[in-house]
């Protein structure tokens, strides 16, 4: 089994999804057909968890008996200045050189990028934005994160923050929405605060409320604080992609994470867009993505090319 990927045609591309909570590693192979699927626990502290993840890839490839390219996906990014992780929710990792720890655990070169911008090259190579020559992807659940695909390739920018959507303001904003909450980040006002599933929940059921999942069933047994509620988000998010698709003008907008079930959202954002979009028109599509929970692991896989014959 040859240490450099460069010298061999690998069979198989294995991504990983490292979370605050689980390690998941999937293998494609050259249809990008999943073969293997296995999921742990996270472990407590930097060292265990590259430890975890090298053990994952060798129990793999000893599994599928032949050696792998390996993609990471993380929360944060590396930073190209320091070569370290920032703006990770996952403390453990930031201030850590984790791209060449982990090469140096495996033994060959790995690559490691965001898990939004993982979940955007997922949904664009062989999901809900196939064939699109430019994905912004999105993801809306506990936070709200972004990624931007083009022709196949992620863009990540001169500080590899593209696409970091959820820390930037609120846009045309109401008197009733500010000053806004503070963010994590430290800034006020953030779109985390407000369409991410804990932004929905706060506003629907006061600061305390942390769980949106159950506010569209209450809206559709007629309750109108969550109607109402709904109708904020919609409107929110669809002046968060308008100012998108005036700086990028995507192709396609795909939704992953979990407010990405509220099929509400389907039916309200669009026809919101063009009171926003400085367009005489507005045809963006805004859509689900294709394989759900799996693309943030897929598309870890897929920061290797797929093998030619």
């Amino acid at each position: 089994m040859s240490a450099n990927p460069s010298e061999y045609r690998p069979e198989y591309r294995i991504g990983i999804d490292l979370g605050g909570t689980k390690i998941e590693v999937a293998a494609l192979d050259r249809t990008g057909t999943e073969r293997l699927r296995r999921r742990i626990p996270t472990p407590k502290g930097y060292d265990a968890s590259v430890a975890a993840i090298a053990e994952l890839v060798r129990s793999a490839e000893r599994e599928l008996g032949a050696a792998t390219t390996v993609g990471i996906g993380i929360p944060g990014v590396i930073s190209p200045a320091t070569g370290l992780v920032k703006n990770s929710n996952s403390i453990a990792l930031n201030g850590h050189p984790f791209d060449r720890d982990i090469s140096e655990a495996l033994a060959r070169e790995v690559r490691v990028e965001n898990d939004a911008n993982c979940f955007a090259l997922s949904e664009a190579t062989d999901g809900a934005g196939s064939g699109a020559h430019c994905v912004f992807g999105v993801i809306i659940g506990t936070g709200c994160g972004g990624g931007i695909v083009i022709d196949g390739r992620v863009l990540r920018g001169r500080h590899h923050i593209a696409g970091e959507w959820g820390h930037t303001p609120l846009p045309w904003p109401r008197p009733e929405e500010l000053p806004g909450t503070t963010c994590w980040c430290g800034h006020a006002n953030c779109l985390e605060t407000y369409i991410s599933g804990t932004g929905l929940a706060r506003d629907c059921d006061g600061p305390e409320a942390l769980d949106a999942s159950c506010i569209p069933a209450r809206a559709a047994a007629g309750e109108e604080k969550a109607i109402a509620a709904l109708a904020r988000h919609a409107d929110r998010l669809a002046r968060a992609l308008a100012v998108i698709i005036n700086i990028i003008d995507p192709d396609v907008v795909v939704l992953g994470g979990g407010l990405s079930n509220m099929e509400h959202l389907y039916r309200d954002v669009p026809p919101l867009l063009a009171r926003y979009v400085f367009s005489d028109f507005v045809q963006t599509p805004v859509v689900k993505n294709r394989h759900g929970d799996s693309s943030g692991v897929r598309g870890a896989a897929w920061l290797w090319p797929a093998p030619r014959d």
